[in-house]
């Protein structure tokens, strides 16, 4: 435990950070899971429909620092991998 003022404020604060990133990262794997459970199901259209809304959460998640650039990418291209097997 931080006795010198400003490191407890800092603990504090990465507390926060913390929980948020959780949250964020939360999100972003729940419609994950969605849109690949669409995949798997094989409904072309919803999983379709779906893409640009994961791609936008996940988009958003980088720009708040959650992800860096190219795990972003990375993501995104193994789901768009995903979905044009479908075809």
């Amino acid at each position: 435990m931080p006795n010198i003022k400003s490191a407890k404020k800092r603990t504090l604060v990465i507390e926060k950070k913390t929980a948020r990133n959780k949250m964020i990262k939360s999100e972003v794997k729940t419609a994950i899971k969605k849109l690949l459970a669409a995949v798997d199901a094989g409904d072309k259209a919803q999983a379709t429909q779906m893409f640009p809304e994961v791609c936008s959460l996940i988009d958003s998640a980088v720009s708040k620092g959650v992800y860096k650039k190219n795990t972003a990418a990375n993501k995104k291209s193994g789901l768009a991998k995903k979905l044009n097997a479908m075809a």
